[in-house]
């Protein structure tokens, strides 16, 4: 049955403006340099030292409805768009990821798998149970072998009773505190894609002798999430707690993928907006001799160039968010694409910013402290099942594909996925596919660098950048194609993984384009300006190593500007450019 739970008639209920929710989300977190607020930098510190998570941000998370945001319209809850989740997580992750994550991003995942999968039943009683508050964990994780999720050490057999499951997960984020649990495990020993399954569990009614659960506390990043380890010994479970047909874990944990990758790596860029804020901060207030080694130029131009790539970033995240709904069968793509360059750009990123702290790098409390919070969390993120292997992995065996039938040949994607916080048309997991063979967002790339013109100096750099990044895509079709086809039996060479990494960042600058392109010079004028955008295919194809067209220096300084711009007018440093409390 269906939750009949009354949800507050508020900005925060179904039918209120995605960006309403988001607002008043941000509003009710408050002013997090405040030192007296509940679920300020000062108190999530203070509970991170803990290792836990704020009682007191959980609490009002939860009055807020949270959860509600997790479960589609249709069984009662707010989910109508992935944007619209990332829109309303990103105040929760811009104080705190492991917030984010423990409290609800975890329990989406499992989610996720259910309303894939999952019978009218099994999807009516976890709709039931995440409005009412509960959480919901899912254990997929393989640290035994580095988290290769289809080698599970967790099996299921077919008994006279249903299912028999033994075996252990290693890591399993809030189970000790979940009413439901979806469980990666193999049902069949033959290789293949059918091997395994996925179970929804009420670790409620599971006999307390055939299934245990340990506390497990991380040591360095996201020390406030609850992690634990689980093991069962010939646990019998009933039939009906299969996700789908027997076999079908695979498929659908593939699909999910997408899903959750593309979130949780869009999400972090809120954290990274933190830092770059923090890192303004020290710089406007600190007093030489106060750990500020730095030049007031290079100073600049280090904030400049951490904007930049948090905005060139977040181009392929939203872009890759939006395309789980215009574009959603070439999402296994973009997905991968985006949660691959997290460690290379926003980590970097942070490590950058971090010389503008000098000495105050170490600062565990207050405003100044929440920098170290988010250095060690962010790198967290790029960990587990869908690491930046992982990523790599979902991405090569496309590439021939694309190579032969795809570029320079797929028409254009839609103008509406370059545009932030435009309408989208409803989202189906069923339109989900694990490969498709087209690449959209690439014909973008070639589209738009053949309509550039140069009536100034910044925009003659601009179509030389874009001219340079269309080449490097021709030379990745040529080198793919002469290359034998990944697979067969055979390790797969290195070569692919460079290839695989040189084609992310012409995803990454096909969306710098295209957002670019699209953008109101009314509603706002810097995203409208060519200089971010050619300072951000400036550090693409210098991240590619190869000869790059020098930007005028004004770029750097218009970017520059924006940062303050932006720092004095609290407003956010992503594409959304949105007001923040303080």
């Amino acid at each position: 049955m269906v939750s009949t739970l009354a949800l507050d008639p508020r900005p925060g209920t179904p039918g209120a403006p995605t960006g309403d929710r988001a607002a008043e989300l941000e509003v009710l977190l408050g002013d997090p340099t405040d030192a007296r607020n509940p679920t300020g930098y000062a108190k999530l510190l203070v509970a991170d030292r803990l290792g836990t998570l704020s009682a007191d941000a959980e609490a009002l998370l939860d009055a807020f409805g949270l959860n509600a945001e997790y479960v589609p319209r249709e069984l009662g809850g707010r989910f109508d768009s992935a944007e619209t989740l990332l829109r309303v997580m990103r105040p929760v992750f811009r104080r705190d990821a492991a917030l984010g994550a423990g409290y609800g991003m975890s329990t989406f995942m499992a989610a996720s798998d259910v309303w894939m999968s999952g019978s009218g039943t099994q999807r009516g009683w976890l709709a039931e149970l995440l409005l009412s508050g509960s959480k919901a964990a899912i254990a997929q994780h393989e640290t035994a072998h580095t988290n290769d999720f289809v080698r599970s050490q967790v099996a299921a057999t077919r008994t006279p009773a249903g299912l028999s499951v033994s075996g252990a997960k290693s890591v399993v984020n809030n189970l000790h505190r979940s009413d439901a649990l979806v469980l990666f495990c193999r049902t069949d020993d033959r290789p293949g894609s059918g091997s395994h399954s996925a179970l929804l569990l009420d670790p409620r009614t599971l006999p307390p002798d055939r299934y245990r659960v340990t506390r497990r506390r991380p040591r360095t990043g996201m020390r406030g999430c609850h992690f634990d380890s689980v093991a069962f010994e010939d646990c019998p479970v009933p039939e009906q707690t299969l996700l789908g047909p027997l076999g079908s874990g695979v498929p659908t944990s593939l699909r999910s993928f997408q899903m959750s990758r593309t979130l949780m790596a869009s999400l972090v860029a809120a954290a990274v907006d933190t830092c770059l804020r923090t890192a303004v901060l020290v710089d406007r207030t600190q007093k030489p001799g106060h750990g500020a080694p730095l030049d007031p130029e290079h100073t600049a131009t280090t904030l400049a160039n951490a904007f930049v790539n948090l905005l060139f970033y977040d181009c392929l995240a939203v872009v890759a968010t939006r395309a789980l709904h215009l574009h959603p069968a070439e999402t296994s793509v973009y997905s991968a694409a985006v949660k691959s360059l997290l460690p290379r750009v926003l980590s970097d990123t942070m490590y950058d910013l971090s010389t503008v702290l000098g000495s105050q790098i170490y600062t565990r409390g207050g405003t100044v402290g929440v920098f170290q919070k988010h250095l060690r969390d962010v790198p967290v993120v790029s960990l587990g099942h869908a690491g930046t292997v992982a990523c790599q992995a979902t991405i090569i065996p496309q590439l021939p594909a694309l190579a032969a039938r795809s570029w320079f040949r797929e028409q254009p994607a839609s103008d509406a996925l370059f545009e932030p916080g435009a309408p989208l048309p409803p989202f189906g997991y069923e339109q989900l596919a694990l490969a498709c063979g087209r690449d959209s967002l690439s014909a973008s790339l070639v589209e738009t660098a053949g309509t550039l013109t140069g009536r100034n100096p910044v925009e003659r750099a601009l179509r030389a950048l874009a001219g340079q990044l269309v080449d490097e895509l021709r030379d990745l079709r040529t080198r793919v194609l002469a290359l034998p086809p990944p697979g067969g039996g055979t390790p797969v060479s290195p070569v692919w993984f460079t290839l695989t990494d040189r084609y992310v960042l012409v995803l990454a600058a096909a969306a710098v384009l295209g957002v670019w392109r699209h953008s109101d010079a009314g509603r706002d004028p810097f995203l409208a300006d060519p200089a971010w955008a050619a300072l951000a295919l400036h550090h693409i194809a210098r991240r590619l190593g190869a000869p790059v067209v020098e930007v005028p220096a004004e770029c750097t300084a218009r970017i520059h500007q924006e940062v303050l711009a932006r720092f004095g007018d609290q407003r956010s440093y992503d594409l959304y450019n949105v007001p923040l409390p303080g």
